[in-house]
């Protein structure tokens, strides 16, 4: 008897609430939040902070953050931005005195003012039901009890030793017994515990204002960066205008600059010209289609946003919730590299991303850095409507991944009739710096005629880390909901019981 989608997985339908993340207790985190009466954004908060324990590899409260949140009762789409700005000592001058010809990956210099703590508060307080302290409580009992490894989360891990042992808090922080652990082994986190706990108690000011803002600020300028306590006490986050544009009889909403949703954008138009419906979801002519119109929209990207230099896979984690009351929230929470900066405040179990590496050094650049700037971003949240009424909340982790992610995943949602599940499963490519990687379920036959189109093709692993971890949660007539979680990736999709 063959499975339902080839992946291994099948699509989870509900008709309550619904949630899809990269992590089994990261989503049931996310379920606790529904079943205690909280909304869609209480679920993805409460996810996203377990998260940041259970891979803190990928994020944490040392990163940035965004979301789009679709209103059940009045249909509007709102966009929160939780990206932090340079410091006010963040010139191309000074990143240049410290014989940086580009902005470095590591180290206190790529490291901007930390946004997400701020969103998670801002979300709790305009979108949720329980309060910030409630939606943290699971993370803080995962780090002080400790949790065992998941398999791709110690893979991650182990590939970012060295980057741990270059500084000091960092090790003591997140190499237990001088490595990475191993897949299963039991981890406890007791300082990223302690900070949880002091942000769920004083909120989320604390984090900004109070002496882990010191502490921030202290610690990036000791490893060489820019930030004051005072860029930290400055920020805020904000409520901006998603921009959204038609593909067929769907309107796709993504944050507006400094993201690339911009480039998701542009993508799908250029395939909307097509009959994408009528290709082989496997061949040639899609691929090909694909990347070219990723091609087109990067160019346009980097000419008028920001900077190529920096494009490589980021580590990020994206989630999404419905609840019962049909309010949906697609979120997505970042520290770029693995580990971000490399950078840990000591005692705070607090890694800093380094986000300023989409800042250029070149005067010429859109994406030039200076101080009270915010770098461009590459994580980007996707909400779908049609004819005003929620169709889908998802997105495709991974760096420059994530606007090609979104018109793949979709286009198998949309053109090719795909479930949830066998969506986020199907191979997909990456078209990175002239190079288009397919994964190696792709026949070979159709790698060779793209090869004779010019491509430059790299097959990769059947599933290539580098491709992103997709979730998604689709709505269908009569109060259904179904979901799907990227098998590249830990996680898994889960719906309330009925």
């Amino acid at each position: 008897m063959e499975r339902p989608d080839s992946g291994g997985r099948s699509t989870v339908y509900g008709t309550r609430g619904v949630v899809a993340c990269e992590h089994p207790q990261a989503a049931l985190a996310g379920i606790r939040m529904l079943d205690a009466g909280g909304t869609a954004a209480d679920a993805c908060v409460a996810m996203a902070a377990a998260m940041a324990v259970l891979s803190p590899m990928m994020t944490g409260p040392g990163g940035d953050a965004f979301l789009l949140w679709r209103d059940a009762a009045t249909g509007a789409v709102r966009a929160l931005e939780g990206a932090g700005a340079a410091g006010r000592r963040a010139t191309v001058e000074a990143v240049r005195a410290l014989g940086h010809d580009t902005m470095p990956a590591r180290g206190g210099v790529p490291v901007t003012v930390p946004g997400a703590v701020a969103l998670w508060g801002e979300a709790a307080d305009e979108l949720g039901r329980l309060g910030l302290a409630t939606l943290l409580e699971p993370a803080r009992e995962l780090a002080e009890r400790g949790f065992p490894v998941a398999p791709v989360s110690a893979r991650m891990w182990r590939e970012e030793e060295a980057t741990l042992r270059a500084d000091e808090a960092a090790a003591a922080a997140f190499l237990p017994d001088g490595r990475a652990p191993r897949a299963g082994e039991l981890v406890r986190l007791p300082d990223l515990a302690r900070t949880l706990g002091t942000i769920a108690e004083q909120g989320p000011r604390a984090f900004y204002e109070g002496e882990l803002g010191e502490r921030i600020a202290a610690a990036t300028r000791a490893a060489g960066g820019f930030l004051e306590h005072e860029d930290l006490a400055a920020h805020r986050s904000s409520w901006v205008e998603p921009i959204h544009d038609a593909y067929r009889d769907l309107e796709v909403h993504e944050l507006p600059p400094p993201t690339t949703g911009t480039a998701a954008l542009m993508i799908l138009c250029a395939l909307a010209r097509e009959d994408m419906g009528a290709l082989d979801p496997l061949g040639a002519e899609r691929i090909h289609l694909e990347a070219t119109a990723a091609r087109d929209a990067f160019e346009v990207l980097h000419r008028e946003v920001g900077d190529p230099a920096f494009t490589g896979e980021g580590d990020t984690t994206y989630l999404c919730a419905v609840d019962a009351d049909g309010n949906a929230c697609s979120f997505i929470n970042s520290l770029f590299k693995g580990f971000g900066s490399g950078v840990v405040v000591p005692g705070t179990g607090v890694c800093l991303h380094d986000r300023g590496m989409g800042f250029s050094l070149d005067e010429r650049s859109p994406a030039v850095l200076a101080p009270g700037k915010r770098p461009l971003h590459t994580i980007i949240p996707a909400l779908v409507t049609r004819d005003g009424a929620l169709w889908a909340v998802y997105g495709n982790m991974g760096g420059f991944m994530q606007p090609q992610g979104h018109a793949q995943v979709l286009g198998n949602l949309r053109d090719h009739g795909m479930a949830a599940q066998e969506a986020v499963d199907h191979p997909r490519h990456f078209l990175d710096r002239g190079v288009l990687l397919v994964e190696g379920r792709v026949p070979e036959a159709e790698i060779e005629r793209l090869r004779g189109w010019g491509h430059t093709v790299e097959v990769g692993p059947p599933y290539a880390q580098v491709t992103g971890g997709a979730q998604v949660i689709r709505l269908h007539a009569g109060g259904v909901r179904s979901a799907g979680s990227d098998p590249r990736k830990d996680g898994c999709a889960l719906a309330q019981s009925p």
